[in-house]
């Protein structure tokens, strides 16, 4: 048996469970596998307060992930390509990461190749703010590539 303001040693269960009842405790066993089986006598509820407490700091101090999405066509203009190709700087320069993908609207799915060259020419303009992190794939009527801020 071990704990704060406790003698530690070897003590039958009546007595440990009587001497955590004196106290106001509560008795847990922490390792039944050794031999003797240790206990300890804690504030079970309170353990469990900081316990969640920790893990809610830990889960605060982790980095958010946010993947923001810039959307393409295979046959887009040169101003429009450099005006999301900013908003997608600005996205890797906080932080987050970007999804970039061409759609093909109806039988625009021919131009497959200029979609791909739109996507290669996206990333190429981005390689100082990031890296590819998936290079251009097509799913359906989309081809999509993501972008990975660098650190």
């Amino acid at each position: 048996m071990v704990g704060d303001n406790i003698e530690t040693g070897i003590v039958s269960i009546r007595e440990a469970l009587k001497i955590a009842h004196n106290l106001e405790l509560d008795l847990v066993e922490i390792s039944p596998s050794a031999n003797p089986p240790v206990c300890r006598v804690i504030d079970y509820q309170k353990f469990l307060y900081e316990q969640k407490k920790k893990l809610k700091e830990i889960k605060a101090k982790s980095a958010k992930i946010v993947v923001k999405e810039i959307r393409l066509g295979p046959q887009t203009d040169e101003h429009d390509f450099n005006f999301k190709l900013k908003h997608a700087i600005r996205f890797l320069q906080e932080g987050n990461k970007v999804k970039v993908d061409v759609f093909f609207k109806g039988r625009t799915i021919v131009y497959k190749e200029q979609g791909e060259t739109q996507l290669l020419k996206f990333a190429e303009a981005l390689l100082e703010y990031g890296k590819p992190e998936m290079m251009p794939k097509l799913e359906g009527k989309r081809m999509i590539m993501i972008i990975a801020p660098k650190k």
